[in-house]
């Protein structure tokens, strides 16, 4: 792998159906794999096989069912959730294995009321057993953002020794700040011995709203997957965003950092998710919201006509939008009405826009947005004929 490619690490199978009320059954998992594979996505966690049989069938079909990315189990660092994972991921072409435990202070005082020398061999003894099914083991550091650097470097130094491959640093709770986060990576780069033969992954969650934040702060500082999800679904507030963190790669060459992912595809897979899951993401979300590309300010609306990039980072059709839209309202100037008026057929003078743009005003004024039909019935009011 290229030094300056991240690997996307997708979890909306199973972190992402973690969110009440978004459970998906098999089919719809496969549906969503599939498109996740077409996608370019590197790894699919396509579930927590010991949590349930019919989590156990989803992570065995998909396994039989993608063809690129690696498939991942999640696994808590229980000898029979690892040896259940292992049977599910059985017919997987690149099967990945996900195990870990929580390594802050709180989690190990009041989660497993143990040492932190008996977390330790806890998470060495279940890098090792994973290691004795698959080759490829990710080894998560539950709370690493509320875990002390210094006992967090000697874990991941020795699930290293054990065989890990991947050590992902979650963000668990969405705590850290950007430059927290990425002195975090810039500390373990620096202080693991034997970190430069594994892959480091962000694992950020959006309690405070820095997840997207928070992962790129990670690959700025070393870090060379992230975990995330589409339209940033997730347990509580939510998990990085995939199409966010990818877009700000590629709008940021001087980043440096690539991915495998068909841009062109994010709008229609973030569509299918809202689809399946039932959960409608906001329209102002960043890239795929409905008003993601639409314009409704007078200002904004005569910029976009004479040149898009007055007011758009991204080309829509970067991201699978068709077009960006020009949304009439009461704020919207004569420049957005000759444009939209012009869509529909009608070429209007300056004279006749004139005579129409007060009539447009009041009509804008008693309704919330003035569509194609309010067009013609403001062309048929105003008499303003070609």
């Amino acid at each position: 792998m290229s030094t300056n490619q991240v690997q996307i690490f997708d979890t909306t199978l199973r972190d992402g159906e973690q969110v009440p009320g978004c459970k998906l059954n098999t089919g719809q998992k496969l549906i969503i794999a599939e498109q996740l594979d077409l996608l370019g996505v590197d790894i699919i966690e396509a579930g927590f096989p010991v949590s349930s049989p019919g989590d156990f069938k989803s992570v065995e079909e998909i396994s039989k069912l993608v063809k690129n990315a690696t498939v991942c189990g999640l696994t808590r660092a229980h000898k029979n959730d690892i040896k259940v994972a292992a049977e599910a991921l059985q017919y997987a072409k690149r099967p990945r294995i996900h195990t870990g435990i929580g390594t802050s202070e709180s989690h190990i005082k009041f989660k497993f009321n143990t040492t932190p020398e008996k977390i330790i061999e806890r998470a060495v003894d279940a890098v090792t057993y994973a290691k004795s099914f698959v080759e490829d083991i990710e080894f998560y550091a539950e709370d690493a953002g509320r875990t002390d650097n210094e006992y967090l470097a000697r874990v991941c130094e020795a699930v290293i020794k054990a065989g890990a491959t991947v050590l992902n640093i979650p963000d668990t709770t969405g705590y850290c700040l950007p430059e927290e986060y990425g002195a975090k990576m810039k500390y373990l780069r620096e202080n693991v011995k034997g970190i430069e033969n594994v892959i480091l992954s962000c694992h950020c969650h959006n309690d405070l709203g820095l997840a997207t934040a928070n992962a790129i702060a990670g690959v700025q500082n070393g870090a060379r997957q992230i975990e995330c999800t589409i339209n940033g679904i997730g347990e509580r507030a939510g998990n990085t965003a995939l199409e966010e963190v990818v877009m700000i790669m590629k709008q940021h060459p001087y980043l440096n950092l690539d991915t495998n992912i068909n841009t062109q595809m994010l709008f229609g897979i973030s569509k299918l998710v809202q689809e399946s899951m039932g959960m409608i993401v906001q329209p102002n979300k960043a890239v795929v919201g409905d008003n993601a590309f639409a314009h409704s300010s007078g200002i904004h609306q005569d910029g976009v006509i004479k040149n898009r990039e007055t007011y758009e980072i991204m080309d829509p059709a970067d991201v699978g939008v068709t077009e960006s839209s020009i949304v009439l309202t009461a704020r919207s100037g004569r420049a957005a009405l000759a444009y939209r008026a012009k869509n529909v057929g009608y070429e209007l003078t300056k004279d006749q826009l004139d005579a129409l743009y007060p009539e447009f005003l009041k009509y804008a004024d008693q309704n919330k947005e003035v569509d194609d039909n309010g067009i013609h019935q403001l062309m048929e009011m105003s008499k303003v004929l070609l």
